[in-house]
């Protein structure tokens, strides 16, 4: 997990703007391994505001700025998939007024959004409770996704009225389900088939998870699939996320080592055997 600091990250990603970008970029593609799948909590929007001494939806604005500038620089640096957590389902607690104004945004910003979305190769997609959604939200959501389905390009997901824990009951209500209707037999229950059962079900797992606004936690998002994710937390709000932040937090996943439980030692061999297979298969192809 890391923080605000970040003194040991590559200068040129601190240089980053204009002309530079492209070349920061390449920069970071050749440095080491883009994560395939980034997961991102949108925090801070309500006190980025109330630090200017502005009411709390004008942080959402912002934020949507944020939003255009992450899915861009994603899909410029060949991140394969997005998930955003624009809308948790205990969202649903805060005051009526700003809910109101959350949802009339995020219907603007997929009406205003969509027509770039598809041009850029984006394809949309959702998980959570969206029936609970208002109906006109539905709408745009569904027309977004179905103008971008056949996109190749950068798989973005947006998490509206989403909590992980409610998607592993519901995970678990459709395992159920499949042992009483004699599809399933509990011998078959594995980790496999618990993903499967997940609203992520088509979707890796998260390589790198960044939170914003510097809070310590992952606040029922993804719960089981962010098991072997990178964690980046960043003091910045989400307003003021940039992708110079997105390539920081990128930076500073390429000098970590993924063990997922084995040692340095066991990870350093596996990595010669598969360089002496690939230079064999080449030989023999060749």
């Amino acid at each position: 997990m890391n923080s605000k600091n970040t003194p040991n990250l590559p200068a040129r990603i601190q240089r980053v703007s204009g002309g530079a970008d492209k070349k920061t970029q390449d920069e970071l593609k050749q440095s080491g391994a883009i994560p395939a799948h980034i997961a991102i909590i949108m925090d801070g929007n309500g006190r980025w505001a109330k630090k200017r001494g502005l009411p709390r939806i004008a942080g959402h604005k912002e934020g949507v700025e944020s939003v255009r500038d992450a899915v861009e620089a994603c899909g410029q640096v060949g991140v394969k998939y997005l998930t955003l957590y624009a809308f948790s389902t205990e969202n649903w607690k805060r005051p009526r007024e700003e809910v109101s104004m959350l949802m009339r945004l995020l219907m603007r910003a997929l009406r205003d959004e969509t027509d770039k979305l598809h041009r850029n190769n984006v394809s949309v997609h959702a998980i959570g409770e969206v029936s609970s959604l208002p109906a006109e939200v539905q709408e745009e959501l569904c027309d977004a996704i179905e103008k971008t389905k056949t996109n190749t390009g950068l798989h973005l997901c947006l998490a509206l009225s989403y909590s992980g824990r409610w998607d592993l009951a519901r995970a678990v209500r459709a395992i159920a389900l499949g042992i009483q209707q004699g599809k399933i037999v509990p011998e078959e229950i594995d980790e496999q088939l618990i993903s499967r059962h997940l609203s992520t079900n088509n979707v890796p797992d998260p390589d790198l998870l960044i939170r914003t606004s510097g809070e310590l936690r992952i606040s029922n998002f993804l719960l089981w699939q962010l098991a072997y994710s990178e964690i980046f937390i960043t003091e910045s709000f989400w307003p003021d996320f940039r992708r110079k932040d997105l390539y920081l937090a990128i930076a500073d996943y390429q000098r970590r080592e993924r063990r997922f439980g084995m040692v340095s030692e066991q990870l350093q061999k596996r990595h010669q055997q598969g360089t002496f297979l690939e230079r064999f298969l080449k030989n023999v192809s060749g």
